[in-house]
This record gives C-alpha cells, sequence and structure tokens, in this order.
C-alpha cells in the first residue's frame, strides 16, 4: 500500500480540515487563527478568512449550500458564504474552546462541542440554539451527527463516548417548533425538568466505556452500526450498537503517542488513525490488524478526514495539511483490436466494444489472510498465445501470467496455471516472449510462455519504467530520457528527452507515440523524432489516438486534443477523472476509477477543421463551416494567428471585430459594410487609410465624405486634377463660411480674384494689397488701399508685376476620370466568395466587386451624395445639423435628362456586353506563385544554431543550444545572436523614397548550386578563431591575465557558432576550444592567487598562495606558458619553505629543456631540496595521483572522486556545484545532459 500524495501546504499548525463535496476545494483551520481556502487540484491558495481571535480547531462544508462554519479558541461559531467570502454571522454561547463543528447532512443544524463540557446544536436559518448536550464531566473533544440516523456520537476527556438521539428534536422541528437557549443555566434547568417528565429533545442512548484515558474522536461508520474511537490511551476502539445495547468489538493497538482522529474508510474495509506519534496508521476493519503506517519524520498529526465522494483523505499536521488516497485508482486495461480487458473486483473483464458487452472472464488470486493486495498497475495483451501479463507494486514488485480460455463462454474461469514472479514491469514483445524489468538489478529479462531458457539484458541507463514498441523494441523511460531499444540486437537505435514518462501511447498504425508525463505531452514518430510539446497546469491521466492521427488526452477536468503540429484545445469539461481507451467518431470510451466502462459524446468538430485547415483541405473546412455551430473567441484567434482572418471573418457577428477582420484579410467589401454599419470617425479613418493603400480611390473619398474631411478631400482631388468636384469644395468652403479652407481651395483652382476676396475678407488688407499688386490687379489693389487708409508712398519693397507668376494646380501624370488603380484580376479565394453567415442578397451582385459599385455610383443615392447634398448656389446655414434642401452637385442629372438623348435601352447590345464579360471572366489572370523565402531555406537546410540564428529562428536555435550543449544563459549571447543576424544579410535600394530590398548573404556562391542548398554567410571562422587566440597566448605572456581571461571567454563563446567543413576542422575546432578552457581555468587560478598574495599573510592564506600556484602548472598550456607557471610555482613553494614540492616544480622545470640560465638555477634549486626535502606548510598536493582543477572552488579532483562536467567545454567541477551556471563559459549548466554541438556543415 502507497501513500499516493496529491497536495501539500506548508502553514502554521492546522487543526481542522474539511473537504467540499463537489469542488476540488479544501479548508484548513490554522493554530494561528487563520483559516485558508485551497484549490487542491490546481494547488493555489483561493482565499484566507481571518476574523476569529485564537487558534481555530474546527472547520466544515455543508453539503449543499455555499456556506461552512468554523469554531475557535474565541469561543464563537461563524457561518461564512465561500461565493461572497465574507462571515455571514457568528453563534455565541459557548463558554470555552470550541473543538469542533459539523453540518448536518439535511437539516439546517450546526453541531459544536466545547470545552465548556456541552455540545450544542444550532439553527443556521434562524441563527438560535435549538439545544445544549450536557452530561459530559470534561472537555467534549468531538460531536458528530449521524449520516442518516437521528444519532450524535461525542467524545470526552471523561474517558466516555456518548450516543445521543435527536429524534424528538427533528420531531419539534418537523412539527414547526423552534426552542431559543441563549442562557447556558436557563437551558440546563430545561433539560432538567425535561429528564424529570421524559419530555427532552434529546437523550443519551449508550455510553461507552473502556477507555483508560481521554477520548479525543468518535466517528459513525456510514452504512454499519458501528463507532469509531480513539484517545490518549493510544489505542483505536471499534464499538458495535443495535436498538437497545452497545458493546465494544475489538481494540487497534500500535501508536506509541496520543491518537488525535480516527475514520472509517469511505469504501474499503479500512481504518484510518493519525496519532502525534508522527504516523498515519491503515487497519484492516474485519481482521483488525495493521496494514501499513505512514511516518513524517517532523510533524505530528492532529486532524484527519476524508473526501464524501472521492477516494481521497487529508491530514492535518505541525507544518501545513497533506492531501493522499492510499491506492492507485487507474484500471489496469489494455486494448486489442475491438476488445477492451480491464482488471475490476480481483477478475479480468472483456469489453466489446461492437456490441457493448462485458463481462468476466478470468479471476485473479486474492490477497492472503490478513495482507494487502493492491491492485495490479498495467496489464499486457498476448492475442496468440491468449494470455495476459499483469503487472503490480505488491512485494516491492510482481508480474502475473494469466492464461485466457480460448473460448469466451461467459463463465468466470479459474486463474488456472498462473506464473507469478518479481518484476517491475512486463511486457509482451513476440509471439510466445515476453520482457521484464528488474528494476533492484537494472536487467532485463526475457522470457518465454513456457518459461524456458530466461535471458539477461543489460540497459544502457538506469530504467524506470519499460513500454511496448513495434516489433521487438521496447521503449525504456529514465529520469531524463525516453530510449528506443531492439531487445534482439541489444542496442539503443534513438533516445528523445522526455522527463519522468508515465504512460505511453501509440497510434493504431504504430507511426506515432505520445510520451506521457505528470504535466507533459510528447508527441513523436515511431523513430523517437519530436514533433511537439505540450504542457500542462494540473495531472494528465491518459491519452489515446483518433484514426486521423489526433492525440486525446484527459486531464484531472478536461478531455483535451492535441494535433502532431503542436496545436491543441479543450474538447469538453469531466466532472471526475477518467481514462481513455478508445475513440470512435463522436464515441469516447473510458473507464472512471471504479472500473466501470463508459461512453462520453465529444463533437470532433475543432480538431477536424483544424486538421483540415493544416492539410488545406478547404473542401471539408467549407463543409465544416456550413454545417457545424462552431463558434468561440479560440478559433477565431487560432485563425489570426495561423493567417486565415478570411475564414474568421465568417464566425464573427461583433461589427468591430469583423471591420479589423476585414481589412486583415484585404476584404474591402466587408470593411465598408461593417464601417458603415458602426459609424464612428475613428473607423471611417482607418478605412479610408487602408482603402488609399490598395488603391481603391473611390472608398477613401466616400470614407473622407462620411467624415466630412474636407481638407483631405480637396488635396485628393487637387492631385487627381478632378477640376470639376474641385470646384465644389471650393462652393462649400464658401457656405460654410471656412476662410482658410476657401482659400486653400481658391489656390488649388488658381482663382486668385477669390483668394484676394477671402483675404480682404479676413482683414488681411496688406496680404490682399500685396496679391492684387503683384499679380497686376491695379484697380483692385487701389480700392484695398484706399480702404486701409495707407498712402502709396508709405509702401516700399514690392515685386514688380512683370516677375509674378501665376500659380496653378499641378497637372496630374496620368488624368483620368477612374481614379482606382489599376489591379490584375486574380480569381477570388475559396472562402471569399463560397458562403456567408449572412443575407445572401445583401452581398455584392454576381461578377460585380463592392469596389466597382462604389466606382459607378452603386453605392445607393445618399452615399454617392454623401456631403454634397447639402450645398446651394446661394446657400445659408439653417438651425439643424448641416444644410437642407440643396442640390446634389456631384451627383448626375436625373433619370428624365436621357430623354433628350435618345439613349434607350438596347436589349441586343446588353447580351453582347454580358458575352463580353463573362469571355473576360473566363480568361482571368493567375497570379504566380511567389518563391521560397531564402530565410525558410535557411532553417529548412541546416540543423545548426548558427544557421537559424542567421535565418532569425531565434527560438529553435536556442533550442539547439540547449539540447546540444547544455546552455541555460543566453544573456551573454545575445550581442553574438544580433551580430550574427544582421551580418546575414544586406539591403539595396531600388529606387529613390522606394523601399530597400533585403538581400541574402550566402555561404556558398558556387555556380550551378541548388537554392535548396544555400546557407547564410558566416562571420564566426575557423582562421578568426585562431587569430583570436593568438591574441590570447600574446595577453598571457605578457601578463596581462585580466586581458587574456577576457579574450579566452569571448572566444570560447564564438567557438559554438563555428562551422566547418570537415572532420579535420571540426578535430581543431573542439582544440581551441580544449585549449580555451584551460587557460581561463589556469588564468582564473593565478588571479585568485594575486588577490590571496595581497592579503594578509597567515598561515591559511600562504599555504593556499602555494597550492593555486601549484594547480596553475596542471593547467595544459603552450610550453612557453607552462614554464613560466613551473618558474612560479617553484619560486613560491620555496619562498613559503615547502622545499619538496619546489624540487618537484625544478625537475619538471629541467624536464621542458629551458634556457640555460632557468635550467642552471632548477638544478640549484633541486640540490637545496633535497637537503631539506619537506614541506612546511600542509600543502594539499600530490603530483604522483593525476587529478584535474575544479573550475570552481580551484581545488583538485583526484582520480576516481565524483566529478561533474559543464556539457559545452568540458570544465570538471565537483559534485556539490551541479545545476549552477558554468564559471567558465558562463552559459551552460553544470551536469546538464547534451548530445553534442554540432559544428560541421551538412545539408539536410
Amino acid at each position: 500500500m502507497q501513500m499516493l500524495t496529491k497536495f501539500e501546504t506548508k502553514s502554521s499548525r492546522v487543526k481542522g480540515v474539511a473537504f467540499h463535496p463537489r469542488r476540488p476545494w479544501i479548508l484548513a483551520s490554522l493554530h494561528n487563527g487563520s483559516i485558508q481556502l485551497w484549490d487542491y487540484r490546481m494547488g493555489t491558495l483561493i482565499e484566507r478568512f481571518e476574523e476569529h481571535e485564537g487558534p481555530v480547531r474546527g472547520i466544515s462544508f455543508h453539503p449543499t449550500q455555499e456556506l461552512f462554519v468554523s469554531g475557535g479558541d474565541d469561543y464563537k461559531v461563524k457561518v461564512w458564504n465561500h461565493r461572497t467570502r465574507r462571515c455571514l454571522f457568528t453563534l455565541q454561547g459557548h463558554l470555552d474552546y470550541v473543538r469542533t463543528v459539523f453540518f448536518h447532512p439535511e437539516q439546517p443544524w450546526i453541531i459544536s462541542a466545547s470545552d465548556d463540557q456541552t455540545i450544542r446544536i444550532w439553527n443556521w436559518q434562524s441563527r438560535q440554539c435549538i439545544a445544549v448536550l450536557t452530561g459530559h464531566n470534561h472537555y467534549v473533544m468531538c460531536a458528530q451527527f449521524h449520516p442518516t440516523d437521528d444519532l450524535v456520537v461525542s467524545a470526552c476527556l471523561d474517558q466516555t463516548v456518548r450516543v445521543w438521539d435527536i429524534s424528538g428534536l427533528r420531531r419539534k422541528s418537523a412539527a414547526g417548533a423552534q426552542p431559543m437557549m441563549t442562557d447556558p443555566l436557563s437551558s440546563q434547568r430545561m433539560n432538567a425538568q425535561g429528564d424529570l417528565f421524559n419530555v427532552t429533545d434529546v437523550v443519551v442512548k449508550f455510553v461507552l466505556e473502556g477507555h483508560t484515558r481521554g477520548v479525543n474522536w468518535a466517528c459513525f461508520h456510514p452504512t454499519m452500526p458501528l463507532v469509531l474511537s480513539c484517545g490518549d490511551d493510544r489505542q483505536v476502539k471499534i464499538w458495535r450498537m443495535n436498538d437497545s445495547r452497545a458493546w465494544e468489538v475489538d481494540t487497534c493497538r500500535g501508536h506509541y503517542n496520543n491518537v488525535n482522529s480516527a475514520l472509517f474508510h469511505p469504501k474499503r474495509d479500512f481504518i484510518l488513525s493519525d496519532s502525534e506519534d508522527k504516523t498515519i496508521r491503515v487497519w484492516d476493519t474485519s481482521r483488525r490488524t495493521l496494514l501499513q503506517t505512514f511516518r513524517r519524520e517532523q510533524d505530528r498529526f492532529w486532524c484527519l478526514t476524508a473526501h464524501p465522494e472521492l477516494n481521497l483523505f487529508a491530514a492535518g499536521h505541525d507544518n501545513g495539511l497533506l492531501v493522499f488516497k492510499l491506492e492507485r485508482e487507474r484500471p489496469a486495461a489494455t486494448i486489442h483490436h475491438n476488445s477492451l480487458f480491464y482488471f475490476k473486483d480481483s477478475q479480468i473483464r472483456l469489453h466489446d466494444f461492437a456490441t457493448g458487452n462485458d463481462a468476466p472472464i478470468v479471476s485473479t488470486r486474492s490477497a492472503p489472510t490478513g495482507q494487502y493486495l493492491p491492485p495490479p498497475r498495467s496489464m499486457s495483451y498476448n492475442p496468440a498465445e491468449k494470455a495476459i501479463l499483469l503487472t503490480s507494486d505488491a512485494e516491492g514488485g510482481t508480474y502475473e501470467l494469466y492464461p485466457l480460455p480460448r473460448q469466451f463462454t461467459g463463465q468466470v474461469a479459474d486463474a488456472g496455471q498462473t506464473h507469478r514472479a518479481a518484476g517491475s514491469c512486463a511486457i509482451w514483445i513476440g509471439r510466445n516472449r515476453f520482457v521484464i524489468l528488474d528494476k533492484a538489478e537494472q536487467q532485463l529479462v526475457v522470457k518465454t510462455t513456457p518459461n524456458q531458457n530466461p535471458r539477461t539484458v543489460k540497459p544502457p541507463a538506469t530504467v524506470e519504467a519499460i513500454f511496448p514498441a513495434p516489433g521487438t523494441q521496447i521503449l525504456l523511460a529514465t529520469s531524463t530520457s525516453v530510449i528506443l531499444f531492439d531487445v534482439q540486437t541489444r542496442q539503443a537505435t534513438a533516445e528523445i528527452n522526455a522527463a519522468s514518462v508515465k504512460y505511453v501511447s501509440w497510434s493504431a498504425d504504430m507511426s506515432k507515440v505520445a510520451l506521457l508525463s505528470k504535466h507533459t505531452v510528447v508527441i513523436a514518430t515511431k523513430q523517437l523524432e519530436q514533433l511537439c510539446q505540450i504542457h500542462e497546469t494540473i495531472r494528465i491521466k491518459s491519452a489515446v489516438w483518433d484514426d486521423s492521427s489526433v492525440l486525446l488526452y484527459s486531464t484531472l477536468n478536461h478531455v483535451k486534443f492535441a494535433l502532431t503540429q503542436g496545436d491543441s484545445g479543450i474538447i469538453r469539461t469531466i466532472d471526475n477523472p477518467i481514462y481513455l481507451v478508445r475513440i470512435q467518431g463522436g464515441d469516447l470510451h473510458c473507464l472512471d476509477r471504479e472500473g466501470n466502462v463508459q461512453v462520453l459524446k465529444i463533437d470532433p468538430t475543432e480538431y477536424k477543421f483544424k486538421l483540415a485547415l493544416i492539410h488545406k483541405n478547404y473542401e471539408e473546412v467549407v463543409s465544416i463551416i456550413r454545417n457545424s455551430n462552431l463558434v468561440g473567441q479560440s478559433i477565431i484567434a487560432y485563425l489570426q494567428k495561423n493567417g486565415y482572418p478570411e475564414i474568421a471573418l465568417h464566425f464573427v457577428r461583433d461589427d468591430t471585430a469583423r471591420f479589423e477582420l476585414a481589412l486583415e484579410c484585404g476584404n474591402m467589401d466587408i470593411a465598408l459594410e461593417t464601417a458603415k454599419a458602426i459609424d464612428k470617425p475613428a473607423y471611417w479613418e482607418k478605412f479610408s487609410q487602408e482603402a488609399l493603400n490598395r488603391g481603391l480611390v473611390h472608398m477613401a473619398e466616400l470614407a473622407y465624405q462620411r467624415v466630412k474631411a474636407y481638407e483631405k478631400l480637396s488635396f485628393l482631388y487637387s492631385i487627381a486634377g478632378n477640376m470639376e468636384k474641385l470646384g465644389k469644395m471650393h462652393k462649400l468652403s464658401s457656405i460654410r463660411g471656412n476662410l482658410q479652407s476657401r482659400f486653400q481651395n481658391a489656390f488649388y483652382l488658381g482663382d486668385i480674384e477669390d483668394r484676394i476676396q477671402t483675404l480682404r475678407e479676413a482683414g488681411q488688407h496688406s496680404l490682399a494689397y500685396l496679391t492684387a499688386k503683384t499679380h497686376g490687379l491695379e484697380e483692385e489693389a487701389e480700392a484695398i488701399r484706399a480702404a486701409a487708409g495707407i498712402e502709396e508712398s508709405d509702401i516700399k519693397g514690392l515685386p514688380k508685376a512683370d516677375e509674378a507668376v501665376l500659380l496653378q494646380p499641378a497637372t496630374p501624370v496620368i488624368p483620368s476620370l477612374e481614379l482606382n488603380w489599376p489591379q490584375l484580376r486574380v480569381p477570388k479565394g475559396v472562402f471569399e466568395d463560397g458562403f456567408s453567415l449572412g443575407d445572401k442578397s445583401a452581398g455584392p451582385h454576381p461578377g460585380k466587386s463592392r469596389a466597382a459599385d462604389v466606382a459607378n455610383g452603386g453605392v445607393g443615392a445618399n452615399e454617392s451624395a454623401g456631403i454634397w447634398d447639402n450645398i446651394d448656389g446661394k446657400g445659408g446655414e439653417t438651425e439643424g445639423n448641416g444644410f437642407e434642401d440643396e442640390e446634389d452637385l456631384l451627383g448626375d442629372a436625373g433619370d428624365d435628362a436621357e430623354g433628350g438623348w435618345g439613349i434607350d435601352d438596347d436589349g441586343e447590345l446588353d447580351a453582347e456586353i454580358a458575352a463580353e464579360a463573362t469571355a473576360v471572366a473566363a480568361a482571368e489572370f493567375v497570379a504566380p506563385q511567389p518563391g521560397a523565402d531564402e530565410l525558410d531555406v535557411w532553417s529548412r537546410n541546416s540543423t545548426l544554431a548558427v544557421d537559424q540564428i542567421a535565418a532569425g529562428n531565434f527560438e529553435q536555435a536556442m533550442k539547439l543550444l540547449r539540447d546540444q550543449a547544455g546552455i541555460a544563459s543566453f544573456e551573454a549571447l545575445k550581442p553574438a545572436f544580433l551580430e550574427i543576424y544582421t551580418a546575414s544579410r544586406s539591403t539595396l535600394t531600388m529606387m529613390p523614397f522606394g523601399p530597400a530590398s533585403r538581400i541574402p548573404l550566402r555561404r556558398k556562391a558556387t555556380k550551378g548550386a541548388a537554392t535548396l542548398q544555400h546557407l547564410p554567410a558566416q562571420i564566426y571562422s575557423l582562421s578568426s578563431s585562431l587569430e583570436q587566440l593568438q591574441q590570447g597566448y600574446r595577453a598571457t605572456t605578457a601578463a596581462k591575465f585580466g586581458e587574456a581571461l577576457d579574450i579566452f571567454r569571448r572566444l570560447l563563446l564564438s567557438l559554438m557558432f563555428v562551422v566547418g567543413d570537415s572532420e579535420e576542422d571540426a578535430k581543431e575546432i573542439k582544440q581551441v576550444l580544449q585549449t580555451s578552457r584551460e587557460y581561463v581555468v589556469g588564468i582564473s587560478i593565478e588571479l585568485e592567487r594575486a588577490a590571496v598574495s595581497k592579503e594578509e599573510q597567515d598561515e591559511a592564506n600562504t599555504t593556499r598562495l602555494v597550492e593555486l600556484a601549484a594547480y596553475f602548472t596542471h593547467c595544459e598550456l603552450r610550453a612557453d606558458h607552462e614554464k613560466l607557471s613551473l618558474r612560479l610555482a617553484m619560486n613560491t613553494a620555496y619562498k613559503h619553505k615547502c622545499f619538496k614540492a619546489a624540487g618537484e616544480f625544478a625537475q619538471r622545470l629541467l624536464d621542458l629543456a629551458p634556457a640555460p640560465q632557468i635550467a642552471e638555477k632548477a638544478r640549484k634549486m633541486i640540490t637545496i631540496c633535497d637537503r631539506q626535502s619537506r614541506d612546511v606548510l600542509p600543502v594539499k598536493y600530490d603530483a604522483r595521483n593525476p587529478f584535474v582543477v575544479c573550475a570552481a572552488s580551484h581545488t583538485p579532483i583526484y582520480k576516481g572522486e565524483a566529478a561533474t562536467a559543464c556539457p559545452y567545454c568540458q570544465a570538471s567541477y565537483k559534485p556539490e556545484f551541479d545545476g549552477e551556471l558554468c564559471r567558465v563559459c558562463t552559459v551552460a549548466q553544470i551536469g546538464a545532459k547534451a548530445s553534442g554541438l554540432r559544428q560541421l556543415a551538412v545539408f539536410q
């Protein structure tokens, strides 16, 4: 038996816990006076209630209402509403601590037990105390209602358990009487008088005596006439009762300290108890034997409760609460064709999906007397041998082989000759062979059904579980990955990173696999090539594949789908966890926790719709839209995100959203329609901008008219050369009395007289005079001067009239009445005109676009007139908004005007026009398809991180570096990312003021090379790395250690982006990487030595100086630098009287053949040191024992000691630095799993 922890909190001591009957909530009352409401499924704190003063000991949810009750050391009973999250009222009457509070399952009653030696029953509707139960003569620790009968059980420190009959209280409540007792003394007198005349509401039915110390808890069995009690005598007692008497059945002994609470398992014959001895114990109800003990080393347990519906328990302890269950509830099951084999009630059952028949076929072994047998964890079926393997956790892991009857007759067969042996997992891999995982020995055992000649196979890694795979292969689940292992050849063929995989689901054709862990689903091919990964915040329970290769999986409260491209969504919500076994159309077959086969109806429309979009099956997309009610913001967001705004249009009813989508997909007809419906200036402004960008000038004109953008209209007409409408704009500005607009329009038209008149009306006489004089209008200029009262002699600096040039409007480049830009005729998309959600008659006419309607005046009389319907030649402004009863200055003459021209309808001409239009439509131009984007080609062609960066695919590049080199911090790599990205492209300006074209720079520009073989240019090369290495050498020789350290670290970071063209290049890159690492470690040691030398020279510091100098000599440096390090170590050791070490350094120096004078000095040093031959300081240095230097602590790691390494630069570290960032390269995580950095240019 296992304690499966589902949720745990850390807080102060928990004195009471309560489950919500339906929602995944739990209440915890704390010793610090707080009440916490948790969602144990999501692991989040919902609310905290803080109104009690002092510890809160009792807590309980109402079984049906949105209420809970609490009682504490402030003598108060409080009733709360958890929806409004406030206290509704407080019940006062107890004179001491309130220990427990509970709701009645049917009546509006609350029962509370208190240290004032009384039990009170309250009516929470009337908020009155309706009964006071007296009789105990010590603290009453617990009082509870019976689940169905009119009984109450109480436990007290007077060593008794009392059972009370409250049937009289129920009868009085049913009659409508509501006794009110507020004074405890008066209530006691009433009870005494009631006892005298035998009319009391509550009477003591049984007094159970048997505990030798105080009783802490008592409760009823949910269905049987049993009472359970526990107390400070460390015993758990079981009592049986009938109508006339009650007696002790048995006692469970085993706790070593006070037992605080105990309860009956709601569904199994178990008893659970918790104690201050820091244990929770499970007992067999029928045999009264101890089955299991769960211990926590630091926490005493204070309370225990069970969920009313689910197999969940909660216990409060000194440091929080614990939600757990005792056994796995997932039924073991397996599928073969149309048959489901599953385990239930010690039987293997068969369910036929085609007929729905369900029957047991084989009985399994039952638990030995006094022992607990856990249910099987997994099942594997062999159709050839008609045999089933069951695996369970019993006895540390066992498997059982059950032969099935050849013909299923409906009768339950005996187990027969079953085979049972030790093994953590067992699965079939052939006709008569199966594999067993021996987890303790870490080996795979291959057996045959006659169980002959078993052979063992050593797995390539530490295996946690095994799962089936195609052929003779199996999946090995390790703590960090899943390995595809061939049992026949004993070789690992593939591996994928997937941590703690618990379950595996294969598609029907075994081409795809889903790896399920606690919160992650990894979908991969049968070669374990990852397709996508999906993360969930709550536990994932099961998964099954659809016929269309869509994965359906269940969580604790949802059934979801996942496409292999990474899209996922919710199909439906579920009340309780289920385990999926098969999907057929809209029927989802599953097993619940009771082992019952259920069929849930689901709607697969959403994932079929997304799948059709991905596969570009547009006919099915259209069919789904027409025939289903697929709606929702998630669908709209999905379509927008994936580049299908034209489809999203058909799901949106809101005008604002339709407007935005229409602009995004370029459907200007719908954009115009929704802009009219919204009719707000901001939307017309946005519409006009988009219309101008697309060359639909008539639509932009209509938008300007709607918002009365007079200046924009005037400028539009001036650049288009439409003098007629510009003149009407000029007339309109005069009617509006807007002098600035009038002057501007006169300027566009070249009307000098009106410009002068406008300036005069504006009071600008000087400008009016100057304008008239400049343009030779002498009489007008004289009239202006006279009116201004200025003498002509006072005016100076006038330009000469013969030099003046009249400003005229610019001549249009292409004067045309059709303002819209010419466009190619392309066929409409499948979604543009195939269907509509609204009235189809409201759309544009067949063969005619809305833009053409606008151009030809088809937008309606009011729309074509726009602002012009308020213009008159004489004109004046009325009291209303605008001008009334004015002539349409831009409209054409009425229909009656055509009569004088002799224009009549000609049917033959119309037929010819229609035929010509049809021929033109048949010969529509098909736009050429765009070529492949160079960046996409780069991304597809290469699996190198540097090429993904150049293509702009930063996320993929970071993933590759994380998987291949264990890179965990990318902050230091950001400059390199940006440099690679910008250096792989250039820009070229094609025309003045035009947008610049992006020119990708290729790595190889060989003639005749296929486009798909192009890769981006590289800025980090092997030659530049070698040059940088030489710079580092020079800085090291010059003793510029800080500068040298920066150079080598930059070199380390740049080497991960260097690509070699051959195996020799790759080896040389690796050599440069190793050299850079050694120099970074060595220089870091020397910098630390220099820092220590500046500190106070005590024994510890001087010893550290000698040690660091010695470790520096063991870095693999260039020969001249190694000589320098040996000379430094020799002098340092000799200076501090470490003669033995100094002699060793001198000898190593001589072995490198130094210069003669240095060699002579070394020989003298050896002579001197040989006479002393000892070290004064306790130096931790052994030159004869091979070691590497820890790059973090700068201490030796001798051969055979535990060590870890950086996955990128391979710097060595002690185990305590595992998980930290590497001190050498500064970007990789120490000890991370990595496949190795790829640095060869290989085309995919």
